[in-house]
């Protein structure tokens, strides 16, 4: 078995469908968007490690989308919407 190969396809997948959640949850949202703290509670993956750092997993997702073009931030009121 390739453990690099299956691995690597594992994570790929798992990118997918976190990204793929965002989506819809931002969709459902509408114009209001979604603060990084909502998308992570919702989605249960606020937490952080030694009870500090909360909202990297989410923060990581979410800036990885807005370079993709998918997502933009509104740095006014710190939600994030689809981009259109």
């Amino acid at each position: 078995m390739n453990y690099v190969n299956t691995t690597y396809q594992i994570a790929q997948r798992a990118l997918a469908d976190l990204k793929s959640a965002i989506l819809t949850l931002l969709t459902d949202a509408g114009e209001n968007g979604m603060t990084n703290a909502e998308i992570g509670r919702k989605l249960g993956i606020y937490h952080g490690h030694s009870g500090k750092h909360e909202g990297h997993i989410p923060r990581a997702l979410l800036e990885i989308m807005n370079g993709e073009g998918v997502i933009i931030q509104d740095t006014s009121t710190k939600r994030w919407l689809i981009k259109k």
